[in-house]
């Protein structure tokens, strides 16, 4: 059983239902025996106000250590900006076992299995929805949830029963749900984006203490 694995959370750790992610996996663990190659749990504090929503796990990051966005580029941003607003232990996220905690703040993703090229197709993201629902439903305390990127904006409206044109993604845009909760959107903290320079740190840090405002219930809709 994983380090990571969180009973209480909806996750099947021997999930198979998307047959080319399964097939995919099971190519990935021939070649790379010792990583971790099975769908990844959530991370962080069950109680968390602030959940973060990625798009899926990174072939030699999450797939190999079995914790969202940890030992790949994708992580170095997020979790050095986490560390920055009290919400992480440390500062990089390495492996599973490093002793890394999250306070007040939990990870997932849209799609809990490696993609080919890290592209889920639609098929893939509705039939992962379900587990990121149940996930939205077993975290009452989760007040804000920040997406990382389009696709995990519409897997979070999804899993919140909305349509997918219900709120517009944009970098740093900021929408009501329903039950109090806001939806923050930020791009994904991906090499491409940060290597443009899409996303500076600066714009990056910008919208997470945003999410930290809110989720302590500060500056948030009348």
């Amino acid at each position: 059983m994983s380090p990571n694995y969180d009973p209480s959370c909806c996750y099947d750790p021997s999930c198979r239902r998307c047959p080319r992610l399964a097939a995919f996996l099971d190519s990935v663990k021939i070649k790379h025996p010792q990583y971790f190659c099975r769908p990844v749990p959530a991370f962080g504090d069950p109680k968390a106000r602030l959940l973060i929503v990625g798009l899926a796990p990174g072939m030699h990051g999450a797939n190999r250590t079995g914790r969202p966005f940890t030992g790949d580029h994708a992580g170095i941003l997020l979790y050095a900006t986490l560390h920055k607003f009290g919400l992480a232990s440390l500062p990089e996220s390495t492996a599973a076992d490093d002793g890394l905690a999250l306070l007040g703040a939990r990870i997932t993703n849209s799609v809990k299995c490696l993609p080919p090229a890290n592209k889920p197709s639609p098929a893939e993201i509705k039939i992962c929805n379900d587990y990121l629902s149940c996930e939205l439903a077993q975290s009452p305390d989760a007040r804000v949830i920040l997406a990382l990127g389009a696709i995990a904006h519409a897997a979070v409206l999804r899993a919140c029963g909305l349509a997918s044109g219900a709120h517009r993604f944009a970098h740093a845009a900021e929408h009501a749900l329903s039950g109090g909760r806001m939806l923050l959107d930020s791009y994904h903290c991906s090499r491409y984006n940060t290597q443009t320079r899409r996303l500076t740190p600066s714009m990056f840090e910008a919208v997470v203490e945003r999410a930290v405002t809110l989720a302590r219930g500060h500056g948030g809709p009348e």
